[in-house]
Formats: C-alpha cells, sequence, structure tokens
C-alpha cells in the first residue's frame, strides 16, 4: 500500500491543545454488571457529556479555531450533517463569531434540528441521500460564500477527534483494545491514529450497523464500497466512509463488527438501566459488538467510544 497523507502525532497534540479551552475532558465510567455480562473490564469515554451532547464538537471547534489562526476574513461556514455536526458545528460557529449554515436530511431527529436552531445555525432540509446532502451544501455555498467545514472526510476533523482516544489512553494506559464506531469514519480514524501514535499494541476495532455496513463490506472485500440506502435507528452512523477516512481505516483498524438493531437497543437498554446515563443509538453499537464476540473480548481491558447522547426522548425505542 502507497504511503498516505495522515495527521502526525504532532498535529494531535497541537489540536488537543488548541481545543482544550473550549471543550470538556470527558469522564471514564465503569460498571461491575456489564463488566460481568461483557466478561471483561470495560471503560467507557463518555463523549455524551461533550459539549452538544457528541464528540463533533471537538472537530468543529478544531476546524474553526485553526480558520481564526488563517485569518483569512472568513465570517460564514457550511455543513450536512445528520445532526451531531451540525450542532457543533453551529455552536462552535456561535462561539467565536461566524454564521453557519447547515444542510440536513429532512428525517434528522427534531431534537437535533432545534439544537442547530437553538444555537443560531441556518438549516436547509434536503433529501436523505448523501447526493442530495451534497447538492443543498453546493446551493447554500454559492449562495452565502461560506467555507464548508465537512462532518468526517477532513485532516482538521480527524486530528481533533483523535483527542477522545488520546484522552482515554491518557487516563488508561494499558488497555488491551479500543471498540469505536464507524459511520464516515472521523471518529473511528482519530481513535486509531491516537491508538497508533500513543498506544500502540492496543488494537482498534470498529462497530457497524448491520444496515449501514459500507465499512464492514469495505474491510472485507479489500476495497471502497458506499452505502446503498442504508437504514438503521443509528442515524448517526448512516454515512460512507471518504477519501481521507478510508484509507486510515483500512491501514490501521483490527477488524469491522456488525450488530443488527435489535442488538443495538439491547445494549443502549442495559446502558440506560445499568450506568444511568442517557445515550443515543449510534453509542450503543460498540457495547453491542463486544456483547456479540465476547470471546474476542473476554478478560482484557476496553476501552469504548460512547460518541454521543442526543436522542429524541418521545422516540425511546424500549
Amino acid at each position: 500500500m502507497k504511503e498516505i497523507l495522515i495527521p502526525s502525532q504532532e498535529n494531535i497534540f497541537q489540536a488537543h491543545e488548541r481545543i482544550r479551552p473550549f471543550i470538556h475532558r470527558t469522564p471514564v465510567l465503569s460498571s461491575q454488571l456489564l463488566n460481568k455480562l461483557a466478561h471483561a473490564e470495560l471503560f467507557f469515554k463518555c463523549e455524551n457529556f461533550q459539549k452538544v451532547g457528541a464528540f463533533k464538537y471537538r472537530g468543529a471547534s478544531n476546524a474553526i479555531l485553526k480558520l481564526l489562526e488563517k485569518n483569512a476574513g472568513i465570517k460564514a461556514v457550511a455543513t450536512h450533517s445528520s445532526g451531531n455536526h451540525a450542532q457543533a458545528l453551529a455552536l462552535a460557529a456561535k462561539v467565536h463569531g461566524f454564521d453557519a449554515h447547515i444542510v440536513m436530511p429532512e428525517n434528522a431527529p427534531l431534537v437535533k434540528q432545534n439544537a442547530v436552531k437553538d444555537y443560531g445555525g441556518k438549516i436547509y432540509l434536503c433529501k436523505p441521500t448523501l447526493a442530495a446532502r451534497e447538492e443543498k451544501l453546493n446551493e447554500v455555498v454559492k449562495l452565502t460564500g461560506a467555507h464548508v467545514i465537512h462532518p468526517y472526510n477532513m485532516y482538521d476533523i480527524i486530528e481533533a477527534q483523535a483527542t477522545a482516544a488520546k484522552e482515554l489512553i491518557d487516563d488508561f494506559p494499558n488497555l488491551d483494545a479500543i471498540v469505536c464506531p464507524v459511520g464516515g469514519g472521523g471518529l473511528l480514524s482519530g481513535t486509531l491514529l491516537a491508538a497508533h501514535y500513543f498506544s500502540p499494541k492496543t488494537l482498534v476495532f470498529a462497530a457497524e450497523p448491520e444496515g449501514a455496513n459500507d465499512a464492514f463490506n469495505s474491510f472485507k472485500e479489500h476495497k471502497f464500497i458506499a452505502s446503498e440506502n442504508p437504514y438503521t435507528i443509528a442515524d448517526g452512523l448512516l454515512t460512507s466512509l471518504g477519501d481521507k477516512t478510508y484509507p486510515i481505516i483500512m491501514q490501521y483498524v483490527t477488524d469491522i463488527f456488525t450488530v443488527s438493531d435489535a442488538e443495538i437497543i439491547h445494549a443502549m437498554k442495559l446502558i440506560w438501566e445499568r450506568m444511568k446515563i442517557i445515550i443515543e443509538p449510534s453509542s450503543a453499537v460498540v457495547f453491542a459488538v463486544v456483547l456479540k464476540n465476547k470471546r474476542i473480548f473476554e478478560n482484557r481491558k476496553i476501552g469504548l467510544i460512547l460518541s454521543g447522547g442526543n436522542i429524541d426522548l418521545t422516540k425511546i425505542p424500549f
């Protein structure tokens, strides 16, 4: 495989220092009961407690702060997102004095749409396909002149998403493995780089819904396979990998596992009941994978990235 251009260890250090004043250093929680169910020692990195309720605030903050460092005179940013990046960019833009123009699929959860509005973002709805998102985003950029901050396929985003796993490794340096959800791959790419640089003996596994399994198919077939008509309760994991996230994942991920929506709901319910915290379905995918593959994870120290907690409380699936 040819060498790929990726964020360096120093890039991740710098991103962490850049965003540190603006983000929460989220806690790592554990549960003796969930350890018993999984036959492993589990460490949950709770990005559901991050600002805007998701890890996405790390990447959005870094991208906007780097724009400010360049002093390019840019006053507006734009993106497409099903929800968490939309909220993150809207808030980061507000904090740093930018206008935010957000393209969202029309089926995006209302709780996420309302949060974007509360943070001052202007929403443009589109059909729930990647092609429709990109087409609408192009229209918005032509109309507003806004600078595009991609939700995942951008090195400024990836290097900052890596800081979640970096913090987890700083707090628990002897993890055998980390399990991370994968949608577009920004968080997974960052997690892989953080493990590679800061804890090279730690394996990284990806967790993906069966109904949106493009990363799984791409990994097994050793070629890029785009997602087609994805359908899953894990609405944050519907997008396909990008040309920047795909090669990082293919080079560094140990394996990718899929779980059904029923398994995701079961894992989510256990975390709500036993850990007394709110997570969204996309977060529960990692615990569902551990429960489904106990023989791989048993008797090991496993970090799990809980990516967010933004869920419509009128549509809880249990």
